[in-house]
């Protein structure tokens, strides 16, 4: 079995700023739309998924916003082009057969966290499709990262996690902690930067190692630095690590892709002006038809 989860909204914002003016006859933008499809069919041929999942952003979580006030506050608002493109992303996933979760006050994240736990747990090889290092905690033999970014497209695994940060994935925690995230407004500890997070990792394994042999710390400014932030740091680890005892938890048999409805698929191609897309379907149901 294989589960291909897909980091929703980060996929939607990728295609829409990789493909810009398109629209439909209408004129409704369908740049995201488009981009998302192209996106989802390449990671499909790829990874062959007898299971394939589109988790969404449901908001953030409280805990995290109590722990820290900015945290991921310095995002800006979602474009108005982008946000009525995602109700229609969601209309083509449930005509492909494939599901989609959103869950109000679910991060993406941590849902994507559970899910691929559960499926590893199960047996499953699973890929996650997103950029966000923040998976990186998660992988080993059976989770692995399909970066977008990546032209090779080669999945992601330990050593190439290693390789890219310096610490192994079960430290990936504690690594971010010290490092901060700019990207979630998580701000790390000063003077510490990632070389040197995974220097004191690989040396004293984990952040309770850091901190229970501190004086063992050598130079100076960093062992200061490290003492003044460590509450922060703490916070940190709350803040980076995924949340996988969420309620709601998707069964993986739902997930198992579905039928296609090609007459709504047809419908969607027609209302957004995807031609090559509608002759192609129309060929494939024809190529069906004489194949019976």
């Amino acid at each position: 079995m294989r589960l291909l989860i897909i980091d929703g909204h980060a996929f939607a914002y990728r295609a829409f700023f990789a493909i810009r003016g398109l629209s439909s006859p209408s004129g409704q933008p369908t740049n995201a739309i488009y981009g998302f499809i192209k996106m989802l069919e390449k990671l499909e041929a790829g990874f062959l998924p007898s299971h394939t999942v589109v988790v969404w952003d449901g908001g953030l979580d409280e805990d995290r916003v109590e722990g820290l006030d900015d945290y991921k506050a310095q995002r800006d608002p979602m474009p108005d082009d982008m946000e009525v493109q995602l109700d229609e992303i969601v209309a083509y996933l449930e005509a492909n057969g494939i599901a989609s979760i959103c869950d109000d006050g679910v991060e993406a994240d941590d849902r994507i966290g559970q899910v691929a736990k559960r499926a590893e747990a199960e047996g499953y090889e699973v890929a996650i499709a997103s950029s966000d290092k923040d998976f990186f905690q998660l992988v080993n033999d059976q989770v692995k990262m399909l970066n977008p970014a990546d032209k090779s497209g080669e999945p992601m695994d330990a050593a190439a996690v290693e390789a890219k940060t310096g610490v192994q994935p079960h430290q990936i925690v504690d690594w971010l902690s010290l490092v901060g995230d700019a990207v979630d407004n998580i701000p790390g500890v000063p003077g510490i930067g990632v070389k040197t997070a995974a220097s004191l990792l690989n040396e004293f394994g984990s952040v309770d190692g850091i901190y229970e042999r501190l004086a063992e710390v050598k130079r100076e400014k960093q062992r200061e630095a490290l003492a003044a932030s460590e509450q922060a740091v703490r916070r940190n680890q709350a803040l980076v690590a995924l949340k996988l005892d969420l309620p709601g938890e998707p069964e993986l048999d739902s997930l198992r892709k579905g039928f296609e409805d090609s007459a709504q698929l047809e419908k969607l191609y027609e209302k957004w002006g995807f031609r090559t897309m509608l002759k192609e379907l129309r060929e494939a149901r024809q190529g069906a038809l004489f194949a019976e």
